[in-house]
């Protein structure tokens, strides 16, 4: 990873986008394990078909946890200050995530010099599924 530097970063920005492949039942089930997020509206079908889905439908905390992955591949986890995300859509099975990132403001924030990152994810159909923004700072 190539250290980004506050002086050389600008407003408008892009990070470089992560394109995930399609959600599956596989990446539920293992996700579920790892967070212990073991509702079952997200690894039973039957049980979300009882609750009026047509089928599982991915985690809203796995869908922040890949935008977590596209802002710590851009700059060091160590640098995060901030991250809040809004969900505004189900994620489901087959759905190809994209996650986005621009930098919308440079500021001081506590002493350090910052910059606002506006973040989202997209399915393959353009659909914001999660929207948010971080606070990083920067050498």
């Amino acid at each position: 990873m190539n250290a980004i530097t506050y002086d050389a970063v600008k407003i408008g920005d892009e990070l470089p986008a992560l394109q995930l492949p399609p959600v599956n039942r596989t990446t539920l089930a293992l996700f579920a394990g790892a967070s212990g997020d073991h509702n079952p509206i997200h690894i039973d079908t039957d049980f979300a078909r009882k609750a009026g889905m047509p089928d599982v439908f991915a985690q809203g905390m796995l869908g922040m946890a890949w935008l977590g992955r596209l802002l710590t591949q851009w700059a060091p986890q160590s640098q995060l200050r901030r991250f809040d995300v809004r969900f505004q859509g189900i994620t489901h099975l087959g759905h190809a995530v994209q996650c986005t990132g621009r930098v919308v403001e440079k500021l001081e924030h506590n002493g350090e010099r910052c910059v606002r990152v506006e973040v989202q994810s997209a399915n393959q159909y353009g659909q914001v599924r999660i929207a948010g923004e971080a606070l990083v700072a920067l050498r």
